[in-house]
C-alpha cells in the first residue's frame, strides 16, 4: 500500500478514453497531502484537496470546473442512497449489502464517470463470477481503499513494489501481468476468484474478507467504505 496521499494520484489513468501521464508540476501540488496528520485517519466527507482535483481532471480529462464553481458536487448521477426504506425494485436491500453493520467511522468521496465506470465493471465481474451483490460491496471498497476507484498505471517512485491497477495487484505476486492486472475486468475477476477460495467470506465482516485477499499493511482500511460501496453497488446491481 502506497504512502496516503498517492491515493488521489491517478499518475496514469488506464480508461478507455484516455491515457494521460500527471506532470511533475500535479505531483508537486499533491506532496503537502503526505504531511498532514490526520490524512490516513481522517473521514473524507467533502472530496479531495483542490491539488488532487486539478490532478485527476488532468489524468481523466474530467471538465467539471463549472460544476465546483456552483459548489456542486459531481456525483455522475450516483445518489448517496438511504439507510432505511425500501430498495428499488430489483435492487438488493441494506441488510443484504452490509449484512454485519458498518465498522467505525465511514469514508466518502465524490465520483466521476471514470470511477463510476470502474465501479460498473466491478459489479459486472461480481455478478459473473456468483459472488453477488455482497461480494461486490466487498470488491468496490476495496477499490475505494486502494486506488480510489481509478485504474492506475504504474506510479514510478511512489508505487508500493509493482502494484497497478483498481485493486493495487502485485504482477510479481502472481496476480498477472501489468498488461492484466490494469484491465478492470479481469483485476476484478482475479479479485473475486481469490475472495471465494476464502472459506465462509460471506460471513465474515468486510475487513477481514477485503484483509484476507489484499494482506495489506492497513488491514482495517477497508470497513471505512462500507458504506458508500453498499451505495454504489445498490445503484449499479
Amino acid at each position: 500500500m502506497k504512502v496516503d496521499f498517492t491515493r488521489w494520484l491517478p499518475a496514469i489513468a488506464k480508461d478507455s478514453y484516455r491515457k494521460t501521464a500527471l506532470s511533475v508540476v500535479g505531483v508537486a501540488a499533491l506532496g503537502g497531502l503526505a504531511l498532514a496528520p490526520t490524512a490516513a485517519a481522517a473521514p473524507v466527507t467533502s472530496g479531495p484537496h483542490q491539488g488532487a482535483v486539478a490532478a485527476i481532471d488532468l489524468a481523466t480529462g474530467k471538465t467539471a470546473a463549472s460544476a465546483r464553481q456552483k459548489d456542486q458536487p459531481v456525483e455522475s448521477g450516483l445518489t448517496t442512497g438511504s439507510a432505511t426504506g425500501k430498495p428499488p425494485a430489483g435492487k438488493p436491500s441494506r441488510d443484504e449489502l452490509i449484512p454485519h453493520g458498518i465498522e467505525g467511522a465511514q469514508s466518502r468521496i465524490p465520483l466521476d464517470d471514470a470511477q463510476l465506470a470502474n465501479a460498473r465493471a466491478i459489479v459486472d465481474a461480481a455478478k459473473k463470477t456468483g459472488v453477488g451483490d455482497r461480494g461486490a460491496v466487498i470488491g468496490v471498497a476495496t477499490s475505494l481503499q486502494e486506488s480510489k476507484l481509478y485504474n492506475l498505471g504504474h506510479l514510478g517512485a511512489y508505487n508500493d513494489h509493482d502494484s497497478q491497477g483498481l485493486f493495487q495487484q502485485r504482477p510479481s505476486s502472481g496476480w498477472g501481468t501489468p498488461e492484466q492486472v490494469t484491465d478492470p475486468e479481469y483485476a476484478a475477476t482475479a479479485f473475486f476468484s481469490a475472495l471465494r477460495n476464502i472459506g465462509g467470506w460471506q460471513d465474515l465482516p468486510l475487513t477481514t474478507a477485503a484483509q484476507t485477499v489484499q494482506v495489506s499493511a492497513f488491514p482495517y482500511a477497508y470497513a471505512q467504505w462500507e458504506e458508500q460501496a453498499a451505495d454504489i453497488v445498490q445503484q449499479l446491481w
